[in-house]
């Protein structure tokens, strides 16, 4: 089946699971309120358990056209008998006729909702009649163009879709079944679906992709997204964990919000199919792995995940009772997951801005920049932008580390230092000569001062990588990387 991501929110006691495009709009937050409200978890098949008690599961699609820019069909696909042959009329009347094809993808005409998209020169139009599923016809209508793609040479228009009318129909009757999309990854459909598409002179040939053995286990199995057969001479991961730090603090230096939205990378080249379990410093997992091993949690810092985004590559079923991230990776490099975190930010800079008005055509701007984090570890790039008034005429600077110069395009003194040590600080002073103006000054708020910068070797979130084993039936040795990256997101302070 079509695997869509699933989102992970975790309350203060049990993490609920979502699937983004798993339920309808106005089904999923009355859902998670109820469970919220029972403090119990919600697992991916829950919600259509939700959906079926009193009400029919809603479908993606009823039927499925694709349209030139005349409105003439150029291929269609009727999934079930609640919608009429004859609805693209409908669509070709009331919006393409109307020119109202941009105001909003979802439209609904007498008792039909038509959800469209334009790709190149083809509309692509999906026609509900009853409670549908608007975000998961959209996903689908995305992988579907992808997979035309890898079989048309990388395109996809009005004349790919000409040539290639048998192959379009044999892949809508194999990734949509009853209005439910199916499996859409072009790397299994192309190893039982091996006709190749007629490619269009103008696009670049690629080669398809050699078919490797044991397809069976790649269409009805749980692992569509790695072939069987992969040998390295050297087995290694690598992975990263990203960071970015949000920011707002008020003059007088109170933090007015903060949070951290992160994501763990990894690239793997890994031979057979091995499996991986990554254990975090997440205070629900080190609980559960306490409780299970009967033994004390070790001393060291914790942290509470708000939010989790898992690649569908991970395991749910042993995340659920054993909370460790467990997975079949793919080959390569991909995202495994998404996090947030609103509690026990580390701050790595501390901004203390003064700015003083010397009469009308004067100011003085002081601005301290102190590094938080360790003494061994460094900042890169670090960009300092103070904003000044439209009618600055003249400014000087001092500066005790790094370079500064004034920037009239965006009314900003910017400050960069190449390369800014931890615990230390540095300090910028500067004068603005302003153009003396006949119009009376009004008090106004000043723009925020910003803040861009990156420290590798730094979690703002204080997340580290407890353990990352890899087993594979061989028994191979395999080497493991880990790096750590925090970067400015929005890190503003005002002034």
């Amino acid at each position: 089946m079509w695997n869509p991501d699933i989102l992970v929110s975790r309350t203060r006691h049990s993490f609920f699971i979502h699937q983004l495009v798993g339920a309808p709009t106005s089904h999923l937050f009355s859902d998670l309120q109820k469970y919220k409200e029972k403090k119990t978890p919600i697992y991916p098949t829950d919600f259509n358990r939700i959906r079926t008690e009193g009400e029919e599961m809603p479908v993606a699609a009823s039927a499925i056209y694709f349209l030139n820019l005349r409105g003439d069909v150029l291929i269609n696909r009727l999934y079930r008998d609640d919608v009429g042959g004859n609805m693209v009329d409908a669509f070709r009347m009331h919006i393409m006729q109307t020119k109202e094809m941009g105001t909003c993808p979802v439209r609904q005409i007498g008792g039909c909702s038509f959800f469209y998209m334009r790709i190149s020169n083809v509309y692509i139009v999906i026609v509900v009649s009853s409670n549908a599923n608007v975000a998961c016809a959209f996903k689908f209508v995305v992988e579907a163009v992808a997979l035309f793609k890898s079989y048309f040479g990388g395109a996809f228009d009005e004349d790919a879709i000409r040539n290639n009318f048998v192959l379009i129909y044999e892949l809508l009757d194999e990734i949509m079944d009853f209005g439910y999309p199916q499996n859409l990854s072009p790397e299994i459909l192309k190893l039982y679906i091996t006709q190749e598409g007629v490619r269009s002179p103008f696009s670049s040939k690629q080669p398809l992709e050699r078919a490797v053995p044991n397809a069976t286990l790649q269409v009805t199995g749980a692992v569509g997204w790695r072939r069987e057969g992969l040998v390295y001479k050297k087995n290694e991961v690598f992975l990263d964990i990203v960071e970015s730090v949000n920011l707002l603090m008020s003059s007088k230096g109170s933090v007015l919000r903060c949070d951290v939205t992160g994501k763990i990378l990894m690239k793997c080249f890994l031979s057979g199919m091995p499996d991986l379990k990554l254990g975090l410093n997440d205070k629900i997992g080190l609980e559960k792995e306490s409780e299970m091993k009967s033994r004390p949690i070790k001393s060291g810092k914790t942290i509470e995940l708000d939010d989790v985004t898992f690649h569908q590559c991970v395991n749910l079923t042993r995340f659920n009772t054993e909370k460790t991230v467990s997975f079949v990776p793919p080959d390569g490099e991909f995202e495994l997951m998404k996090y947030r975190i609103t509690e026990g930010v580390n701050l790595p800079f501390r901004v203390l801005p003064t700015i003083k008005e010397l009469g009308r055509t004067r100011m003085e701007v002081n601005v301290k920049v102190k590094s938080v984090f360790g003494a061994k570890i460094f900042a890169l790039g670090v960009v300092v932008k103070v904003p000044v008034p439209k009618q600055t005429a003249k400014t000087s600077f001092q500066v005790t580390s790094g370079k500064a110069k004034y920037n009239a395009s965006i009314d900003s003194i910017v400050w960069k230092i190449r390369k800014f040590p931890g615990q230390t600080e540095a300090t910028m002073s500067a004068e603005v000569e302003l153009i003396s103006t006949m119009v009376e000054k009004k008090s106004a708020t000043r723009p925020p001062i910003q803040m861009e910068f990156q420290v590798p070797m730094f979690t703002a979130s204080g997340l580290r990588v407890r353990f990352l084993k890899v087993w594979e039936k061989s028994g191979y040795n395999t080497v493991e990387w880990v790096r750590y990256i925090t970067r400015a997101g929005s890190y503003e302070i005002r002034c």
